[in-house]
């Protein structure tokens, strides 16, 4: 009868499967002994902590305690009060809170408050002249540009900040300004006609 044997290490007469139950016991041992390297300590600001903040919005500086966590969602919506920056998804898709930074749109969800400071934000009410709509504004209510009305916030900023840049933009252009903005109504070609017509009420002196 064959005699049944289990593989040796040639050296110390170990078998295999004494040497793997070995090493894996070691293993866990250096890992229960603080064998494996600890991730560096990192500084956490604590959230209560509050810094000074000078923003200059739509035209007016206002001097603000924010806590460095906040974006600038947060802080137009909730501390100054400007809720023409709409709530979206919040991670940089939608485009429901399009403002204008130094005259270029940027997601207020995806900028912190602090990095906003000495830089001129622009937010849907500072289109306005008091209780007179812009030609952004005004266009999108001509040409009937929305139907929930939830994205056109954000739509407004896009194509305002189009038209600074360029004043004559064409059908592709129009385009490619506003998408980066979302509108589940699929109410498009009436933004892509509204961004047309103010282009022109732009022209003709109706300027925001």
């Amino acid at each position: 009868m064959a005699e049944h044997r289990e593989n040796k290490c040639p050296h110390h007469g170990m078998s295999r499967r004494g040497f793997l139950t070995s090493v894996g016991a070691g293993a866990v041992v250096a890992v229960s002994v603080g064998g494996a390297p600890e991730a560096p300590a990192q500084e956490v600001l604590a959230a209560g902590n509050a810094v000074t903040l000078r923003l200059r919005v739509n035209g007016s500086t206002r001097k603000l305690l924010v806590e460095p966590r906040w974006n600038l969602l947060y802080v137009l919506r909730d501390v100054l009060g400007l809720t023409g920056t709409k709530i979206g998804c919040e991670r940089g898709e939608c485009g429901a809170c399009t403002v204008l930074i130094d005259g270029k749109t940027r997601y207020a969800c995806m900028v912190l408050a602090v990095e906003a400071e000495g830089h001129d934000i622009t937010t849907l009410e500072g289109l306005m002249d008091g209780e007179q709509l812009g030609p952004v504004q005004q266009a999108f209510a001509d040409e009937d540009a929305f139907q929930c009305g939830f994205c056109t916030p954000g739509q407004i900023m896009s194509v305002e900040g189009l038209l600074r840049h360029t004043p004559n933009p064409t059908i592709e252009q129009i385009r490619l300004g506003i998408s980066g903005n979302l509108c589940r109504c699929a109410a498009y070609p009436h933004i892509f006609k509204a961004a047309a017509k103010a282009a022109e009420l732009k022209k003709k002196g109706v300027v925001s």
